[in-house]
């Protein structure tokens, strides 16, 4: 599958006021230029002109190959955070441009990522151009463009990650794309490449933009498997089923040196918004979100940032330095290492449910089967997870998978917390098709051929047509992703299965599929995932029963 970036600006002279946008799509894996789009669009602001240009950047990467994985770089956060679903749009004339920015390629194939100013250059001249023609009233010709000229040969992108967003590959890949040199970038405490002044007003310092656009405030048989479940190895199985400007014209910019008028009001979208409520919520939370045997992230480690800092705003370059350095921190291994200050992580707390009747039998439990009850030992655990979840004290919100076990369980829990329970069907366990309610002898004895392709490949369906963990895994990975949208800062706790905690945890440390079958998850047991903003994550608990054993 064929991979593009796509780099798009927009600005306004006025804002509002003659504006126009720029975007250019290239090979991520070479850097090479394939396509350019640039037009004046009359009186708009420099958010109507932004969207506009990721549009047009959007729909030339269309028309390359309307199956490519695009990954779209710029440095407006405003867009980059709505379209990433972490911020509402509240402006009318910014909802149908990202409406129908959201329809150019399907959902999933399309990833956001901020960047700074000065790593925005080639669409930012195009933006220009356009600009610098408009006032002339003339169209802007792309056969004296001088925009690729004029902007150093792109160095190729990191590699796009091959999984969800939000796993280790994405927040790895997402380091590294933070630590590759710049192409053009000034020294630490210069002003950025020469002629690189834009033709925009106080964009983040408008009305719109401080409008309030904010952030939206296994491979194991699950159920049943432990080691290769009840494999010669003699692992067990566990569970209950298994587990321009430099501007090339005489036109009035508002802005000078490449610094914006009234940039000391700047950041808008960062610092109007979040004091309102509706910007990034910064927080405290609790980060471990599950118990004292978390691991805590030092504030000491590494410098405090100002939320409200624009990186191309006064010591712009060296605030991208920071970033910088703060990403190599996360790379390299020291006592207390940890990722930037970016606020509260979004800590989700996974709780398997109690045990049914059928999880000391070790028999396949998945969505499709009878869907038991909790056993009373099952209600017992969930009494005693409840209570050493009270004495903590973090949990914020309880999320449950929609089976009758999981419902029970977190419904004793919640009780117990005061919080309601919302339902979340991702969470539901993998469906076993006709392996359900056997143990895996069983399943060996009248299905060896489809049992032997179902441990060999994590695309492998149980036999009549049950869920594969490929299939699984995507699912569980989409209600992470919501979740996350949803609850970002926040302590969440999920009440699910063997199979989408496994999943959660694989996803979080880059391992592959077969690492689902090196898994032991007993009944009632906790596990922890931290989710950073920069799309890292981090495994702090796993597999915790100390709560279920007796207090005497």
């Amino acid at each position: 599958m064929r991979e593009f970036v796509v780099e798009a600006d927009g600005g306004s002279r006025g804002n509002p006021g003659p504006a126009g946008y720029g975007a250019v799509v290239s090979d991520a894996a070479t850097g090479e230029t394939l396509a350019e789009a640039a037009e004046f669009i009359g009186v708009a602001t420099n958010n109507v002109a932004e969207y506009r240009g990721l549009l047009a950047g959007l729909r030339a990467a269309r028309e390359l190959d309307p199956e490519a994985r695009v990954h779209v770089r710029m440095d407006s956060k405003l867009v980059v955070e709505q379209m990433s679903g972490r911020w509402k749009i509240k402006h009318p004339a910014m909802k149908p441009l990202a409406a129908e920015a959201a329809t150019v390629f399907p959902p999933g194939q399309v990833t956001y990522e901020w960047i700074p100013r000065e790593r925005n250059t080639h669409a930012d001249r195009l933006a220009n151009e356009a600009m610098d023609a408009g006032s002339r009233g003339e169209p802007r010709s792309p056969t004296t463009s001088r925009a690729a000229l004029d902007t150093p040969r792109a160095t190729p992108a990191a590699p796009l990650p091959e999984g969800p967003p939000g796993d280790a590959t994405a927040g790895a890949a997402r380091v590294r794309a933070a630590m590759a040199p710049r192409p053009g970038a000034a020294a630490p405490g210069g002003t950025g490449p020469a002629g690189t002044a834009r033709g925009r007003g106080a964009e983040d310092a408008s009305g719109e933009d401080a409008s309030g656009e904010g952030p939206l405030a296994e491979r194991g048989a699950a159920d049943t498997h432990g080691g290769r479940a009840a494999g010669p190895s003699g692992d067990g199985t566990s569970g209950d089923g298994t587990s321009g400007d430099g501007t090339s014209g005489a036109a009035p910019t508002g802005r000078a040196s490449g610094r914006r008028p009234a940039e000391h009001a700047a950041a808008e979208d960062d610092r109007a918004a979040g004091a309102s409520g509706e910007g990034p919520a910064v927080g405290t939370g609790d980060g471990a979100g599950a118990g004292a045997s978390a691991v805590s992230r030092p504030a000491t480690d590494t410098p405090a940032r100002d939320a409200g800092t624009d990186a191309d705003g006064p010591g712009g370059a060296l605030a991208a330095d920071a970033d910088r350095r703060a990403a190599q921190a996360v790379t390299t291994p020291s006592s207390g290492w940890a990722p930037a200050d970016m606020g509260a992580p979004a800590t989700f707390v996974l709780l398997r449910h109690g045990e049914t009747p059928l999880t000391p039998q070790k028999r396949f439990s998945g969505s499709g089967g009878s869907d038991p009850s909790l056993s009373g030992i099952g209600r017992e655990q969930a009494e005693r997870t409840a209570a050493a979840l009270a004495r903590r004290g973090t949990v914020q919100a309880v999320v449950a998978s929609p089976l009758a076990r999981t419902r029970e369980t977190a419904g004793i829990v919640a009780a117990r917390l005061g919080l309601d329970v919302t339902v979340e069907d991702g969470l539901r366990e993998t469906d076993f098709g006709a392996w359900e309610g056997l143990t895996f002898g069983e399943v060996r004895e009248r299905y060896p051929e489809d049992l032997d392709a179902w441990l060999a490949s994590p695309d492998a369906e149980p036999t009549g047509g049950g869920e594969s963990f490929a299939a699984t895994a995507a699912r569980v990975a989409q209600a992470r992703d919501k979740l996350l949208a949803e609850y970002r800062g926040r302590t969440v706790l999920l009440v699910t299965h063997v199979t989408p905690v496994k999943t959660l945890i694989r996803l979080a440390l880059g391992a592959p599929p077969e690492a689902l079958f090196r898994m032991e998850l007993s009944a009632a047991s906790l596990s922890a995932v931290a989710y950073y903003a920069d799309g890292n994550a981090s495994v702090r608990l796993f597999n915790d029963t100390s709560h279920l054993r007796p207090s005497y």
